[in-house]
């Protein structure tokens, strides 16, 4: 099992709105980076992720779960970019947030901290243990 985080800005796809879409999921549409949609064509179902909201809020507020492998984006007829679906598994039991990950030096070579821009990142085994723990959210 790999686990990633998934980033998005509330107002355009929030944790609210995952949670809503219930055991079916939603696609993780509309990646136009390629390191990104590489990091989803690594994906397998059952993979977890953090739901990070950013830009407002700037905090990782849930996780979720692959249960669709990577296909075709269905938001464009270009080839070159995929999805994966993923479903909300939990909210985290206190959101942890950007400021929080940066300070932990446990944390400081996160892609969160790294690569800010990338919206779909990798997170080792190690950080998603620590993340889970300093946050008291049990799987």
């Amino acid at each position: 099992m790999s686990f990633w985080l998934f980033k998005s800005e509330p107002d355009g796809w929030s944790w609210d709105q995952q949670v809503a879409k219930g055991a079916l999921g939603e696609e993780w549409t509309g990646v136009r980076n390629y390191q990104a949609r590489n990091n989803m064509r690594a994906m397998i179902p059952g993979d977890l992720g953090f739901f990070y909201h950013s830009n407002i809020g700037k905090q990782i507020v849930g996780i979720v779960e692959v249960i669709r492998a990577s296909a075709p984006d269905s938001t464009t007829d270009d080839p070159r970019w995929d999805c994966v679906t993923i479903k909300a598994v939990k909210p985290m039991t206190r959101p942890l947030t950007l400021d929080a990950v940066k300070s932990d030096p446990m944390l400081s070579e996160m892609a969160l901290v790294k690569s800010m821009r990338l919206s779909v990142q990798p997170v080792t085994e190690a950080e998603w243990a620590h993340i889970l723990t300093i946050t008291g959210t049990t799987l």
